[in-house]
């Protein structure tokens, strides 16, 4: 009760030009001919040539700027400049050689072994082949790995495999028996039963074209083609290298698949409500015009897209077709009453000029609320699409009817839309009628499905943002099955000063942390530099197991790891495990393909573990660790963006509706959809990535859009003709009772569409909005009546649930364009 007062006597405030409540009489005459509306319809219907002329000036302008869009391939693009996790891994890469890898799994053809001549001859030509790729500066395999053993007093560094046509089934029984042995092997670069094996290749990308990592991804594919056309093995390629070029070759295929079928669709969709071949055509016309100036304007602003990004086009599609429907429509409307065409374009003018462009900057805010996000893509999907909004209202007010004006169009009859405005005005009576009831039941299915909210589970899973039917996540899979994760957490130890890490007390401490990490059951393996220690003691002591132990003083240590890094051949040195001087060591610790939370767990575990054990501290980072904590800091930044676009379009509301009261009845339908879609979410999916997590935003602004329209007739019903709260919701419903319903059918199919990417970024962005729009529509239908008639100085008279309320004959409601 208290909220019903108060909002009953808000709008006692507002003074002036703002909106009074005394009970009207009809206007006499034709009160449409004043407002700007009007008279920019009556100049666009009067200059139609320099309309279009300055509009295509304007996109060809702006749209230029899309020759400047490049593609952004490197994973890091995700994560803002200032993000802790990036500069922490950034810092580590600094430290030590880079990690951009790109890994061959080798699998023999069925009934052979890896340590066989064919077999090991492939991954001896895999493995100096992969040295020429562009941008290599490491490869590590089962062929090149740096054997060590003792001679007399000497120590002997060499390829474990040098020449496989030389080698006989005794040396290869000898080969085997030495790499199944090996920590630094095992599990990484072969598996236990010598079935599969691998060649990680490890690049140094300068970062000057973003050229530079597909050029490495396609040798690798033509290198495996050459490989598997001479060999008897398979091979399947994945790491870093070939996840950042999964993300083009997504966007690509959205590009070849997606795009035409969204196009194919809104013209269908189109024709179908409209009839017109002509309009269907105009609208068409307008969405390519805003969807080159929104990636034009994209590229003046040196965007470079990503897959998030990327999808803009088919977004700025979905929500452009809106404004031309809601023109289109009412202009229709107008023709098949009797107006002309350039009557019916100003009446359509002067009707929608206010609503599109408040539908308009609604979603435009609600788009850039993105901004708020911590990873990029999404801050540049947000401000392509605003761009795209914006320009989608400017073509939809003047090229649009600009080009009507021109074109040959004519209409049939509206019979199927005339009844489509029946039943939204019956279904307006209905709710009305059962108003208690609808907001009772309404209100319990609301708080059902907001208190699944909790049930969603925070997941960003880097590898799984990709379809099961892309090649990355089938090879990955196949890769983490058969013989290794994909998946790397990193640890820098610091040993306190220079040549630090040769000191056993040191090595020690690494040793226990590296035996801690390989019993934890997420751990693949873990690559230590105190296996090397362990090794070359042995090695120097006549190979005697017994002193398969860290040394015993620093100095013997010193020596021994000079010695070897002596022996060791040009880029096979140990800078991706040891800094430039020597005071600082990396433990990698390859696991499973964890989801994030599991992953996030997992890193703090070991942290504390090596704290508490050790004394020491470093920080487990690594891309899939970076990703795993990005949702978590996207939906932190939601919460804040969407109390910023929950103002910002409240104020935009009260603003143009002049009426503080109306403003906030409508934030209850349009907050609740994204809430109960959530929930709804919980249900279905139950997983919230980063693009789910700024989505919220994005969603206020698009699912305002059709209470904006609504409430803009409701209010002109209210002022204009003195109809009470019921009357005007009848006039407001059959007027645009019909657009709301298609655009809404454009928007969730548009959004349907998108859903089908194979990047699951996309696919759980456009599933979410989609469901949301969906039930935006339900909300806007019947709870929005409901809360007008109780909230709005309670202007309907009591009455029988049966009665039903109609607009009394030869009201200006069959003047104003609808059916």
């Amino acid at each position: 009760m208290a909220v019903f007062f108060a909002l009953n006597g808000t709008d006692r405030f507002l003074k002036g030009g703002f909106m009074s409540y005394q009970r009207r009489e009809p206007r006499s005459g034709d009160p449409a001919q004043s407002g700007l509306g009007y008279q920019f319809g009556v100049w666009v219907a009067d200059h139609p040539f320099l309309v279009l002329a300055l509009c295509l000036l304007l996109a060809g302008v702006v749209g230029s700027g899309a020759s400047k869009l490049g593609f952004n391939q490197d994973y890091r693009a995700f994560f803002s400049d200032d993000n802790p996790e990036l500069n922490a891994f950034e810092q580590m890469q600094q430290t030590y050689a880079r990690s951009d890898t790109l890994f061959f799994t080798i699998k023999p053809n069925e009934g052979q072994s890896v340590f066989e001549p064919a077999v090991a001859g492939a991954i001896r030509e895999l493995t100096d082949q992969a040295w020429q790729l562009p941008f290599s500066i490491r490869v590590d395999s089962v062929a090149n790995f740096q054997n060590t053993y003792a001679e007399d007093d000497d120590l002997i560094v060499e390829d474990l495999m040098e020449d496989p046509a030389q080698i006989d089934a005794n040396e290869f029984a000898a080969i085997r028996d030495i790499a199944l042995s090996e920590p630094a092997l095992i599990d990484l670069l072969v598996d236990k039963n010598a079935n599969v094996t691998g060649v990680l290749v490890t690049f140094n990308f300068p970062g000057k074209t973003i050229e530079e990592m597909p050029s490495a991804a396609n040798g690798a594919r033509e290198l495996v083609a050459a490989i598997e056309a001479n060999y008897p093995v398979s091979i399947l390629t994945t790491g870093t290298v070939m996840v950042n070029d999964a993300f083009v070759q997504s966007s690509a295929d959205d590009a070849m698949t997606l795009v035409p079928l969204m196009y194919l669709m809104i013209i269908l969709i189109t024709w179908l409500l409209l009839r017109s071949v002509w309009a269907t055509l105009a609208t068409l016309a307008v969405l390519i015009l805003s969807v080159v100036t929104g990636m034009g304007g994209g590229g003046w602003a040196g965007i470079l897209l990503t897959p998030p990004s990327a999808s803009a086009p088919t977004i700025i599609t979905t929500l452009a077709v809106a404004d031309s429907i809601h023109y289109l429509v009412t202009l229709l409307q107008g023709m098949r009453r009797g107006l002309s065409k350039r009557d019916a374009v100003i009446e359509s003018m002067r009707v929608n000029l206010q609503p599109i462009f408040l539908t308009s900057l609604t979603t435009a805010v609600g788009f850039l609320t993105m901004n708020l996000s911590d990873a990029p893509p999404f801050n540049d999907l947000g401000n392509i699409t605003a761009i795209g909004v914006v320009a989608a209202f400017v073509f939809s007010v003047s090229f649009l009817p600009a080009l009507v004006i021109l074109l040959p169009l004519k209409v049939s009859g509206g019979e199927q839309r005339q009844h489509l405005a029946t039943i939204m005005a019956d279904l307006v009576n209905w709710t009305v009628a059962r108003k208690y009831r609808v907001l009772l039941v309404g209100g319990l299915l609301s708080a059902s499905f907001i208190a699944l909210i909790p049930l969603n589970n925070v997941n960003d899973n880097l590898v799984g943002y990709f379809d099961e039917t892309t090649q990355i996540r089938q090879h990955t899979d196949a890769t983490v099955e058969q013989l290794t994760g994909v998946y790397q957490v990193q640890f820098s130890l610091d040993a306190g000063d220079a040549n630090g890490v040769s000191d056993p007390e040191f090595i020690q401490k690494v040793d226990v942390f590296a035996q801690w990490l390989r019993e934890q059951p997420e751990t693949m393996h873990v690559l230590s530099i105190s296996d090397t220690f362990k090794r070359l003691n042995r090695n120097l002591h006549g190979d005697d197991d017994a002193f398969h132990r860290i040394p015993d003083s620093r100095e013997s240590a010193a020596q021994y790891l000079l010695l070897y890094e002596m022996s060791l051949p040009f880029g096979l040195d140990l800078n991706n495990q040891l800094s430039a001087d020597k005071s600082s060591t990396r433990i990698i610790a390859t696991v499973k393909s964890l989801d994030s939370s599991p992953l996030i767990e997992f890193s703090r575990r070991a942290e504390t573990w090596l704290q508490t054990h050790t004394g020491l501290t470093a920080i487990g980072i690594g891309p899939p660790v970076m990703f795993a904590y990005i949702s978590e800091r996207n939906i932190e930044s939601m919460f804040y963006s969407t109390g910023i676009a929950i103002v910002a379009i409240a104020l935009i509301i009260m603003l143009a509706l002049r009426s503080i009261r109306i403003g906030l009845i409508s934030l209850i339908p349009n907050l609740l959809p994204a809430a109960i879609a959530f929930g709804v979410w919980a249900i279905f999916v139950g997983q919230v990535n980063v693009a789910v997590s700024a989505v919220l935003g994005m969603t206020l602004g698009i699912v305002v859009d059709d209470a904006v329209h609504i409430l803009s007739k409701y209010m002109r019903a209210r002022r204009d003709y003195g109809y009470d709260a019921h009357q005007s919701l009848v006039y407001a419903f059959e007027q645009v009772g019909p657009a709301i319903v298609v655009t809404t059918v454009i928007l969730t199919a548009g959004f349907s569409v998108l859903a089908q990417s194979t990047f699951a970024m996309n696919e759980y962005m456009a599933t979410l909005t989609a469901i949301t729009v969906v039930v935006a529509l339900v909300a806007d239908v019947f709870l929005l009546p409901v809360l007008l008639v109780l909230l709005d100085r309670r202007s309907v008279l009591d009455t029988d649930p049966s009665d039903q309320v109609s607009v009394p004959t030869g009201t200006p409601l069959s003047q104003s364009g609808a059916d």
